[in-house]
């Protein structure tokens, strides 16, 4: 008896990791291609801010600006100056200092005291910025307001074993460079709508967003407004204290997004790359000593000098037919150019 119900049990399990399994293999169909709203779209006027400043690199080991760059001269005039130091300008030297404009990116809600990276890039005749430092730069937004302080020694990307000749010297970076010292204001606590901007427009894509968002949060949470954008309705328990709340919760849904057939070609490379969606028309090709038929009329048998593809109206299996056909990649480039010229090539051809 104990055997047998040993047996059992374990007939049991195997049963229930079967039904299991199955169940996931279901599932996953519906949930392949599926991707988070925050990786498709984002909330209108919520990104990064520009800044930009002037500023000058010191250190450099007699790469820096030639004297007849008059602008780091007079930049280090200045600055000698409003340090009370005396000085002459025939007596000013400028091979250590180079002229730099300083640009970074302030992140939206950075509040002061964050650290951002920036990027310094030569702005006179300077042969190379290395080991140079960078002294204090104010950086400015596009309304001449200053937002961070940059500052800080550089650092320069230098392949290994790579000679300075071999590398752009000219262009370096600060990590953690620059601190805010000003916050750039966006207030969502009290708003009681929202846009939701798509990163690729798309209809189909907007029209499952809305669903989901729907369906998640309450009918008539989201609408359509067009291609590019949803409107958004704060729930009224949220919209006072919690909208960033019905944010997060709305971001972490997953939507399977919707994208255009096409086809991307790279003539350089010969790479040749193929949405799933990609569909073809009745058509005819003759490349070279290759000669191919295809009828995708239902029960149609298709008759061709290369291979038999049964009709079939899909890009993909005609690709497949080539390759193993040894047809190469420029060929093959040169066949779906010809096809998408004749009309039959059902898909965006873009060619890089």
């Amino acid at each position: 008896m104990h055997s047998s119900a040993q047996s059992l049990k374990k007939k049991l399990i195997v049963l229930f990791l079967f039904v299991l399994f199955l169940s996931v293999g279901l599932l996953f169909p519906a949930m392949a291609g599926a991707a988070r709203i925050k990786d498709l779209a984002a909330i209108k006027g919520i990104r990064s801010n520009q800044l930009t400043g002037y500023g000058l690199v010191v250190g450099l080991n007699g790469t820096g600006d030639k004297d007849n760059v008059l602008f780091t001269r007079q930049s280090l005039i200045n600055l000698l100056d409003k340090m009370n130091i005396d000085n002459s300008v025939s007596d000013i030297k400028v091979k250590n200092v180079a002229s730099v404009m300083v640009t970074a990116d302030i992140p939206p809600f950075a509040r002061i005291g964050d650290k951002m990276d920036v990027t310094v890039s030569s702005m006179g005749d300077a042969k190379s910025l290395k080991g140079g430092t960078l002294l204090m730069t104010p950086l400015k937004g596009v309304d001449a307001k200053i937002y961070g302080l940059a500052q800080g020694s550089l650092s320069l990307a230098i392949p290994d074993g790579a000679g300075d000749r071999a590398s752009h010297l000219l262009v370096g970076r600060v990590v953690n460079g620059a601190s805010v010292e000003k916050e750039i204001p966006f207030k969502l606590n009290g708003k009681k709508s929202l846009i939701l901007s798509l990163f690729r427009p798309d209809f189909t894509t907007a029209k499952r967003m809305a669903e989901t968002i729907n369906a998640s949060v309450g009918e008539g949470s989201a609408k359509i407004i067009d291609a590019s954008a949803l409107g958004l309705t704060v729930p009224d328990n949220m919209w006072e204290k919690n909208v960033a709340e019905f944010v997060a919760d709305i971001e972490t849904l997953s939507v399977i997004p919707d994208t255009m057939a096409r086809v991307v070609i790279n003539e350089k490379t010969g790479t040749i790359i193929i949405g799933s969606d990609v569909t073809i028309s009745s058509v005819a090709i003759a490349h070279g000593n290759l000669s191919v038929n295809i009828d995708t009329a239902p029960g149609n048998q298709t008759q061709e000098s290369v291979m038999p593809f049964g009709g079939s109206s899909t890009i993909g299996e005609l690709v497949r037919g080539l390759n193993s056909l040894g047809v190469r990649p420029r060929d093959l480039i040169s066949i779906l150019q010809g096809i998408k010229a004749a009309g039959a090539l059902q898909a965006e051809l873009e060619i890089l």
